[in-house]
């Protein structure tokens, strides 16, 4: 009995853990830009914004290991594992898929100089983890020009909603900092 990695169920698979993954990404952005911004209230404290960043941070390496799973055992398409962290080796849509490979990269680099961050130094690691302002756009870019739905609205959508959300939330990081400037 011959089983085949192909169908419906992988391809699914695929689908939903790439947009739940940017989804988390998003808000793994917001939460990173929010505590840069040293947001806290009385009734929502600084280490709690620090730690659901953290956290949805890796749960964002959870999906997207399933992501890049799914889509290499696929065997509908032969994207090999090395097209998830070498750029543009995969002769299926070398472009996108070479901007997720960028973007995965970015965000295990950002990972990896976070678990060293008392080895490298404050000023070292808050320089290397800006790459995470690169890793975001670059893996939206991935998600539309890839994606199997990227020109359905609900998909449409959801990436409008999360380029607002983190653009208003860099507008009030730029702003307060601003404001925190001319004091």
């Amino acid at each position: 009995m011959s089983f085949a990695l192909n169908g419906p169920a992988l391809w699914y698979a695929t689908r939903a853990t790439g947009l739940v993954t940017l989804l988390l990404l998003t808000g793994t952005m917001l939460l990173g830009i929010v505590t840069a911004g040293r947001f806290a209230s009385e009734n929502w404290p600084r280490f709690l914004t620090v730690g659901l960043h953290r956290n949805m941070t890796l749960i964002v390496l959870v999906f997207l290991a399933l992501h890049v799973g799914t889509t290499v055992v696929d065997t509908y398409t032969s994207i090999p594992a090395t097209a998830a962290v070498i750029p543009f080796v995969s002769s299926y849509k070398s472009l996108w898929l070479g901007l997720g490979a960028v973007a995965a990269d970015l965000l295990l680099a950002v990972m990896a100089t976070s678990l060293l961050r008392n080895k490298l130094g404050f000023r070292a690691w808050r320089g290397l983890h800006w790459l995470a302002y690169a890793c975001w756009p670059v893996a939206l870019i991935h998600a539309l020009g890839t994606g199997t739905d990227r020109r359905t609205l609900w998909v449409f959508a959801a990436a409008l909603a999360c380029v607002a959300a983190v653009a208003a939330a860099a507008t009030w990081r730029l702003a307060a900092a601003a404001r925190a400037g001319s004091r």
